[in-house]
């Protein structure tokens, strides 16, 4: 206790009497956006009409932004729809009668499921992907047999209807996503048709996440085309390979060395990890009462090293575990007014922040009365864009200070903390000096 006092006595003589701890020019790259204590994204999956008719009216009053990972296929206007790239349905249905379901031709016939021409065929798809994604292949096989006996049987009226997911997007367009985008909202992609991807085979797979990205940067842009979800949550291993090489970050999964990820199904909490960020996936749902919503925001304020990542999918009695809006108004009023210590942000802009600062090396060095300051980073600036909250440490002579960085130029008040008299600015690491002075 008593060296304690001593180290904090120390500090403060340091700071009253010598004005600095920290040397002038001393330059770190906050560990979030505009030195925040923890970020937070609201992210909604299966793009159903109620999030946009109910929920987006709600952020938009607080000025919350959020994320939408939508089904292409389904929207007005779309190029690309569901559809099976293969052998001909009939030649797959008449083999099956004759060869059982198995290792060698599951995925074919789980691809072709939802395609056969019939309705009600998609669920069998959905199911059996879920069974063989868990380990329970027999099951699936078992379930894809069943399937293949009832078309041919006739069991199933012909025709072709999407799943549940695609049909409660009905009202939305393309102009209106383009509209909410204007506003700040991510619109991201959550594949053509919601299909499950560890029952399709790879072509299908690429087919879905790729032309899915394909129809986004048509109808929205280049931007829009950064993150992904691959439907119900899978982290499928050869689905993630494959889907990692279309999209640059995937809510899924994301390996990075430097990120610990607790993924929506895990009971577990932040804890004590031994990286530098924590991504905490935790889902709005029937389980989940407010206040046990609302300590995961105290959690995040509490700490220095989480990203809260809250996945949302049904509101107002529309969609998978529907929530009302009125509760989730509660809830963003809540995290709202934490925002002095909380980045509300995207979850692609959180990403490219936190990939940018990893990557990022900064040289500081002082000249005369100025500060000369570079920070770079390896990444493709063209899609790595996201200012960087820098914090330098300064003259404690200086009140206000001059931050150049090329032609833009900004005059920013010092603040104090624990190691002297600092000041915070943002910045872009494309390694163009940033020059600093006091005024």
């Amino acid at each position: 206790m008593r060296s304690l006092f001593l180290t904090i006595v120390i500090s403060f003589y340091f700071i009253l009497v010598k004005g600095q701890v920290s040397p002038i020019g001393q330059t770190v790259i906050t560990e979030w956006q505009y030195d925040k204590t923890g970020a937070v994204s609201i992210t909604y999956d299966d793009g159903s009409i109620n999030q946009f008719k109910y929920a987006l009216p709600v952020m938009e009053r607080l000025k919350v932004p959020a994320t939408f990972f939508v089904i292409t296929g389904g929207m007005p206007g779309s190029k690309y729809h569901g559809k099976f790239i293969g052998r001909p349905v009939k030649e797959i249905i008449a083999e099956s009668a004759t060869i059982t379901t198995n290792e060698q031709n599951f995925f074919e016939r789980c691809s072709a499921a939802g395609y056969l021409g019939y309705i009600g065929t998609i669920t069998y798809h959905t199911k059996s992907a879920g069974l063989y994604s868990s380990g329970k292949k027999e099951q699936a096989y078992k379930l894809i047999d069943e399937l293949y006996q009832k078309v041919r049987n006739g069991d199933f009226k012909p025709g072709y209807q999407p799943c549940d997911e695609v049909l409660q997007e009905k009202g939305s367009t393309w102009d209106d996503f383009r509209r909410y985008a204007a506003e700040g909202y991510e619109i991201a992609s959550h594949s053509i048709t919601h299909a499950g991807m560890p029952g399709l085979d790879s072509v299908n797979i690429v087919y879905e996440l790729g032309k899915s990205k394909e129809e986004i940067k048509n109808q929205m842009g280049a931007s829009y085309t950064f993150s992904a979800e691959v439907p119900y949550g899978y982290e499928d291993e050869r689905v993630m390979q494959i889907a990692y090489k279309i999209y640059p970050a995937l809510r899924n999964r994301m390996p990075e060395p430097w990120l610990k990820e607790i993924d929506r199904p895990s009971k577990k909490t932040p804890g004590n990890p031994d990286k530098d960020y924590i991504q905490w996936q935790r889902e709005i749902n029937t389980r989940a009462p407010l206040p046990v919503m609302k300590s995961w925001v105290d959690t995040t304020v509490a700490r220095h090293d989480t990203w809260l990542v809250l996945v949302i999918h049904g509101v107002d009695g529309l969609g998978y575990e529907a929530r009302p809006s009125t509760m989730l108004d509660e809830y963003f009023q809540y995290i709202k007014n934490r925002d002095n210590k909380l980045w509300i942000a995207t979850f692609r802009d959180v990403t490219k922040y936190m990939r940018e600062r990893e990557s990022a090396k900064v040289q500081d060095s002082q000249r005369g009365k100025k500060i000369f300051v570079t920070i770079t980073q390896p990444l493709d600036k063209t899609m790595y864009n996201i200012p960087l909250t820098i914090k330098t440490y300064v003259s404690s002579e200086w009140k206000k200070v001059s931050v150049q960085q090329g032609k833009h130029k900004e005059l920013v008040k010092t603040a104090y903390d624990e190691k002297g008299t600092y000041v915070l600015y943002q910045a872009h690491p494309d390694g163009t000096d940033l020059i600093l002075s006091g005024v």
